[in-house]
């Protein structure tokens, strides 16, 4: 199996290169940004990633904002959306919009990798 691309769109630069780092030692093939329009900009140039890591609040546009430009642009993408404020009506929100599924900060390793494989397997059966 190829690796399974994946980019990681968070404003918390620590956290998400963390994430990236912990996730390239198991195989996957990671890009970070810190902010949704370098996020959207990432889809724009090269190949696209087939999951989006996205969190839900950033400071220049929300998780649900670039969430729904994705899927404008690239319904193909699965999105899991990463919230470490305690909303999980957000999660179920975003999920409403698209968003292959939601999980909680801090991230359990196994269960995020366990959701992007699901998600790279939707996006394989579907796209």
């Amino acid at each position: 199996m190829s690796e399974i691309k994946v980019l990681i769109v968070d404003d918390e630069v620590e956290f998400a290169e963390a994430l990236a780092e912990r996730l390239e030692l198991r195989g996957f093939q990671l890009e970070t940004v810190d902010c949704g329009r370098d996020g959207l900009a990432a889809l724009s140039t090269g190949a696209l990633p087939d999951v989006i890591l996205l969190d839900l609040k950033m400071p220049d546009m929300s998780g649900f904002e670039v969430l729904v430009e994705v899927k404008e642009k690239h319904p193909s993408i699965e999105v899991i959306m990463l919230t470490g404020h305690g909303a999980v009506s957000g999660g179920i929100d975003s999920m409403e919009r698209g968003a292959f599924d939601f999980i909680m900060k801090p991230v359990d390793l196994d269960e995020l990798m366990e959701k992007i494989k699901l998600a790279y397997d939707k996006r394989g059966s579907t796209g």
